[in-house]
């Protein structure tokens, strides 16, 4: 079996690491900007599945791109009723570092596949409990001055400087990250592909 080619609708590093370790080979394709202020949800793990949906629609394909895969993935993290997006400035990832300091929080990723050659999506949504210890405004301000938290859901990436704030986990790591692998091969599965031919690759 010859496996689909993979176009990935996301621009994100932690994003192409993660499927590179893994073998999964893909190529990179623009997309059109997502308003998220328009997504009705009536939960975070389903705006964040509605949003991969979303941003794996607005992959901008061209002639080269008429068979395959576009996969599309959006991240969120939620506390306390709110949603903690990017930060705009260091005064949101200030915030938000406070926000989260000593307290469970919820990590969401929404992952979504398209073929598109029928145009058929699947998807579904990964979620993570991450407890932060207690951080001082010292540790705060250290932290946002490595510029880590900038461009990061939650103002924190728990790949980096960020895992030094992390007290534990309840669930998948590589969701935290940002692209959580055993949810992608069960959205994959879902558009019969079977995680066995990534495994089979290996060799």
């Amino acid at each position: 079996m010859t496996l689909s080619k993979f176009y990935l609708a996301s621009h994100s590093p932690r994003r192409q690491e993660i499927l590179q370790r893994v073998g999964i080979d893909f190529d990179i394709v623009p997309r059109k900007p997502v308003d998220e202020t328009i997504v009705s949800h009536d939960s975070p793990s389903q705006f964040a599945e509605t949003l991969a949906r979303l941003k794996a629609r607005n992959a901008i394909l061209t002639d080269d791109t008429l068979d395959g895969i576009v996969l599309g993935f959006d991240t969120i993290v939620y506390i306390d009723g709110e949603i903690l997006g990017k930060p705009k400035n260091e005064v949101d990832a200030k915030k938000y570092l406070r926000k989260l300091s000593g307290k469970w929080h919820t990590v969401h990723t929404g992952v979504a596949a398209i073929r598109i050659s029928s145009g058929e999506i699947k998807s579904s949504c990964e979620t993570t409990e991450v407890l932060f210890s207690d951080l001082t405004d010292d540790e705060i301000d250290a932290y946002i001055l490595s510029n880590e938290p900038m461009d990061k859901a939650g103002a924190y990436g728990i790949q980096e400087f960020g895992a030094l704030l992390v007290e534990k986990i309840d669930g998948c790591f590589y969701n935290v990250v940002g692209l959580p692998l055993l949810c992608l091969t069960k959205v994959l599965k879902m558009l019969n592909i079977d995680r066995i031919e990534f495994l089979r690759r290996k060799f």
